[in-house]
């Protein structure tokens, strides 16, 4: 069972008002051409009114009546299906390019747990034009970027920024003051600690929160990514 996918019920509003149309209008381009017997006005309104969400065949519909592409109805998008269907793609389209079976990527969509290969994840990415942090977020590989991050920044950074690179997709140069100034950060709490307790690691409080916490303060020190 998906979860309902994000709709931005004032973009459609807005939209449906500049091209001049009612919710009696939108619902007929729907029902008349895309064979949703079912759409009703209410339906528009509902869904403008933030009372009900469309689902995802109702989405693409909505999009194509209101002359826009999906992605200008939702908010961002979150899971491998809703960045699919912010593209406008069919499940079909997006298994042919990465070369997985539908059956095998439909299953993907269901779980959200990504098993494809390295080189399909790339197809993939390059398909849905996924920026850096969702590439890593869909396709599973945030537990491998924390492991990069934790061994950053407990020994020498400068060590790690070629694999974190290779995995973000991101420039070294780019990576090169966010994995400074966190390697610096953490140090500072791993000394903090080790005078007062005289243990080996950043076991307080702050140290062990730092490390949880690590991947998304790695993005939040990323501008643009």
């Amino acid at each position: 069972m998906h979860s309902p996918l994000p709709f931005n019920a004032r973009a459609a509003r807005i939209l449906r008002e500049k091209l001049g149309m009612a919710p009696g209008h939108v619902a007929y381009g729907m029902r008349a051409s895309y064979g949703l017997a079912h759409i009703t006005p209410d339906h528009i309104t509902a869904w403008e009114r933030g009372t009900a969400v469309p689902t995802a065949s109702e989405l693409t519909a909505l999009a194509g009546a209101l002359w826009c592409a999906p992605r200008e109805l939702m908010g961002a998008p979150r899971t491998l299906r809703e960045h699919r269907l912010a593209r406008g793609l069919a499940a079909e389209d997006v298994a042919r390019v990465t070369g997985l079976p539908l059956d095998a990527y439909l299953h993907m969509e269901e779980t959200g747990r990504w098993t494809g290969t390295k080189g399909q994840a790339t197809a993939l990415a390059d398909l849905l034009q996924l920026p850096p942090r969702d590439r890593v977020s869909i396709t599973g590989l945030e537990g491998e970027l924390a492991h990069l991050l934790t061994e950053a920044v407990s020994t020498r950074w400068q060590a790690h920024i070629r694999a974190i690179a290779r995995l973000v997709s991101i420039d070294r140069r780019d990576l090169q003051e966010p994995l400074r100034a966190m390697h610096q950060e953490y140090q500072t709490l791993l000394a903090a600690t080790l005078s007062r307790a005289g243990g080996a690691t950043a076991s307080g409080e702050a140290g062990r929160q730092f490390i949880d916490d690590i991947v998304d303060t790695f993005w939040s020190r990323l501008p643009g990514h």
